[in-house]
């Protein structure tokens, strides 16, 4: 049965992921009226997190597309909000994210971000970040993506053909619909893992090769 709120969050796991369950208790005591998809990867033999209250667990083959779209499916709310598992979520951001529900506009939010770990130059990254939104409109998943559910089914969700970028892919689809990226007014914090693992050089070069590729595309389409 689907999940009845206004505003519903959908939380990916990717395989082997741990970083979930500090998440999941900021939901709890900051948004317990809202239902949340905890969305697993198929196959992933991690235990999954107790579920209580409007929580809700559920599988979907691997892949934060996929995994997104399942839990989308699954909650009957009028708006969705999107938050990698690596993701916090404090008071302020809440209470910007009720702020811009009630105003049910008919648009693309997303938070500011900052980095909770890394090295140093992820407050280059950060910066980076606003600049882009600012100025191109385009917020990235990792900035806790959300808009009203009609609208992104009308989208088609996230696509499932796309091997990397699929939140980028969302933003251009709500673009081309008419429906602009709308800042929060808050700040959402993520973990830097992948500036960590691979080195914040390489893993800064990768991100805007795949975000130009994306623009060229779209620009010829």
């Amino acid at each position: 049965p689907a999940l009845m709120s206004t505003l519903g969050f959908v939380v990916p796991i990717g395989p082997g992921e741990r970083h979930g369950p500090a998440l999941l208790q900021q939901l709890r005591e900051l948004a317990s009226d809202c239902p949340v998809a905890i969305v697993y990867a198929a196959g992933d033999p991690q235990p999954h997190w107790p579920a209580n209250g409007l929580e809700c667990c559920l599988q979907a083959p691997a892949g934060r597309a996929a995994q997104q779209n399942a839990g989308a499916a699954i909650l009957d709310v009028d708006y969705l909000c999107f938050v990698h598992a690596d993701s916090s979520l404090d008071a302020q951001a809440l209470a910007a994210l009720r702020r811009f529900v009630a105003a049910s506009p008919r648009a693309l939010g997303y938070f500011d971000l900052a980095f909770s770990d890394g090295p140093r130059l992820m407050a280059l990254t950060a910066c980076a970040v606003r600049w882009r939104c600012r100025w191109l409109g385009l917020p990235f998943g990792d900035q806790g993506l959300c808009l009203p559910r009609a609208e992104f089914l009308a989208l088609g969700g996230f696509d499932e053909d796309v091997a990397v970028g699929e939140d980028h892919a969302l933003v251009w689809a709500a673009r081309r619909a008419g429906l602009r990226a709308q800042p929060m007014g808050a700040t959402l914090r993520s973990s830097a893992r992948k500036y960590i693992q691979h080195g914040w050089w390489r893993t800064t070069w990768r991100h805007q090769c795949w975000t130009w590729a994306q623009v060229w595309r779209e620009w010829r389409a």
